[in-house]
């Protein structure tokens, strides 16, 4: 039966399991309404706008 023939460093054990946990860089598309760039599926920072309607007073955003 196949054994390893040492035992695996914490540092290579944790090289290996960083792959799945690299972060990615966040998904940005420019505003409709003012051009500025955020998030898919959040409202805008600068104009309060989402999906064409404002929803949030962009005075209130500060």
């Amino acid at each position: 039966m196949a054994v390893p023939r040492a035992n695996t460093s914490k540092a290579r054990t944790r090289r290996r399991r960083a792959v799945n946990m690299r972060l990615e860089a966040p998904h940005l598309v420019e505003c409709g309404n003012c051009g500025n760039f955020v998030q898919s599926h959040r409202v805008c920072g600068r104009c309060g706008f989402y999906r064409g309607r404002q929803v949030i007073n962009p005075d209130d955003l500060c």
